[in-house]
């Protein structure tokens, strides 16, 4: 039976999109002055003069990054980092979840497991040990440094196995009447049914990857092994404002420092607002199943 909305439920549905409408466009505001700014005059932009639509339309910036050798070699590395980090952290994941989603009769010694889990959540490496570590496995300077320290999601782990808990056991009990070994009910059962928790999990994957920027820092040992964030951070914290030759003066009038950092943090949110609306559909479903229980 279908039930008809009072004015009230209007009332209320109103003031809720009105606010969502405001929140919207204030996340909004700031994306679009960056973007504002990256296709502005350079005078304009030095200025300060642009708010939210370009001032004096021009694509100098663009065409200065893409033509910075620097900026693809970053970009390479973070590409590399994230499709490795992507791989490991999912194999990883699920492997984990599916024996710890299992009861403790079946498996008597989960709950030794789980607290190795929760406790390296509360107490994480402290840096120095970490990056010790890193040197002493000889991966510094390497995208493997990036990668490896953290490979186990422990947060991941918990989502997915929550999620495998919510997974009839009626599938897999008769699968092993069938015969099925535990890896084919795994990869067959478990893993076709849990996308939407997968996709959540590779988002946030992707996106912690593709934004940091902080170990890049401390593991790089030359400029061509940071990552694209660090290389942009650099870009942003030392400017070298240097002039050492005619072709530079050129440059800088063409381009201010304040436009072409704008443009290189545009050209680093592609590739999420890319990926982003294709994962969408499954992210809330798969936070949401894999956030209760444990």
């Amino acid at each position: 039976m279908k039930i008809r909305a009072t004015r009230q439920d209007f009332a209320i549905d109103a003031v809720i999109y009105t606010v969502l409408a405001l929140l919207a466009i204030i996340t909004m505001i700031p994306l679009l002055n960056i973007m504002a700014v990256s296709l502005s005059d350079s005078a304009k932009a030095t200025a300060g003069l642009v708010t939210i639509y370009p001032l004096g339309l021009s694509f100098k910036t663009y065409e200065t990054i893409f033509k910075d050798q620097a900026i693809l070699t970053a970009a390479g590395v973070s590409l590399q980092r994230v499709f490795w980090a992507l791989l490991i952290n999912m194999a990883i994941v699920i492997l984990a979840s599916y024996p710890l989603s299992k009861t403790n009769k079946a498996f008597r010694s989960r709950g030794v497991y789980m607290w190795i889990v929760i406790g390296t959540m509360l107490f994480s490496p402290a840096i120095i040990p970490l990056f010790f570590t890193v040197r002493d496995l000889d991966m510094l300077g390497t995208v493997w440094a990036l990668v490896i320290p953290g490979a186990v999601g422990q947060f991941y782990i918990i989502l997915m196995l929550n999620y495998f808990r919510s997974i009839p056991a009626e599938l897999e009990e008769s699968a092993s009447i069938d015969g099925a070994s535990p890896w084919r009910r795994l990869f067959q059962i478990y893993v076709p049914l849990s996308k939407p928790i997968i996709a959540t999990i590779a988002l946030f994957v992707v996106v912690g990857h593709w934004n940091a920027y902080y170990d890049g820092l401390i593991f790089a040992i030359r400029t061509e092994d940071y990552p694209l964030q660090t290389y942009i951070q650099q870009l942003v914290v030392n400017y070298d404002t240097t002039i050492r030759d005619l072709e530079q003066v050129k440059s800088l009038l063409a381009v201010s420092n304040r436009s072409l950092t704008a443009a290189k943090l545009v050209v680093t949110m592609i590739p999420i607002l890319v990926i982003y609306p294709f994962m969408q559909k499954y992210f809330i479903s798969g936070i949401m199943l894999g956030s209760v229980k444990e």
